[in-house]
């Protein structure tokens, strides 16, 4: 891994692709303890995450399971715009199932006290989120995910699904913004 360059910003290696299936493989293990039989659906929370909920939904193995795509924005830029705005929304009943919702990073919380309230309205048989990374030190609303890959610091990232403007969302390793 070497440094690559978005838009005049500089990023280095920060976690490799390595460290990152070792995590979702103990993430798909724990959810299959806890879920196996619940025939949950994995609910995809579009851009970020779709490199993740494809491995993770893969390594899960539970027959049952069903995966499905929301997509939100709350983002411009390097940073959250504090709003989220829905751009495509569940169309699955989900009343009665178990619900995992899959998360490319949590930082603010605000996209997740959003989604489980919406979820909420819905009366699924219980909602439980799957993050592969956390920034505890940014969370502002909510809790911290039922399943957390890697807790990091509040640094901007890019890499495996993770963008700026659209863009890095196909390194298969994250970086992180070098330090001027």
């Amino acid at each position: 891994m070497e440094e690559v360059t978005y838009q005049g910003l500089t990023f280095v290696p920060y976690i490799r692709r390595e460290e990152i299936a070792v995590q979702v493989k103990r993430l798909a293990d724990e959810i299959k303890r806890d879920h196996d039989g619940d025939k949950p659906l994995f609910l995809c929370v579009l851009n970020g995450s779709f490199v993740f909920t494809s491995d993770l939904f893969r390594a899960c193995d539970i027959h049952d399971a069903e995966v499905t795509f929301i997509r939100f924005k709350s983002y411009d830029g390097m940073a959250t715009t504090g709003e989220v705005k829905e751009i495509m929304g569940l169309h699955e009943d989900i009343e009665g199932r178990t619900v995992i919702i899959v998360e490319d990073i949590i930082d603010s919380g605000i996209t997740a006290m959003q989604l489980r309230k919406e979820l909420a309205k819905h009366n699924p048989r219980q909602v439980k989120m799957v993050s592969l990374l956390f920034k505890p030190d940014s969370l502002q609303v909510g809790t911290a995910p039922d399943y957390v890959g890697f807790k990091i610091p509040s640094k901007f990232i890019i890499g495996y699904g993770l963008d700026l403007d659209g863009l890095a969302r196909n390194l298969p390793d994250i970086y992180v913004l070098k330090d001027s």
